[in-house]
């Protein structure tokens, strides 16, 4: 059986949280339209918040499942 794919605006915020997480620049998000941009961007500010707080990888994968 085939897999859905993703709505395109939670796969935005989850690779926003990755690269927040990883802790990459937020220059480096690849969206231009408006809606797609603050997801990724929201995504980006929770996951650099974790990373500051110094949740682990484990724990944010946890996290992006439960999202």
């Amino acid at each position: 059986m085939k897999r859905q794919k993703r709505d395109m605006t939670e796969r935005a915020y989850q690779r926003g949280y990755q690269a927040g997480i990883g802790g990459r620049n937020k220059a480096l998000c690849p969206h231009s339209q408006p809606k797609m941009k603050h997801e990724w961007m929201s995504g980006w500010r929770e996951g650099r918040s974790d990373l500051w707080d110094g949740i682990d990888t484990a724990t944010a994968l946890q996290k992006q499942a439960f999202h």
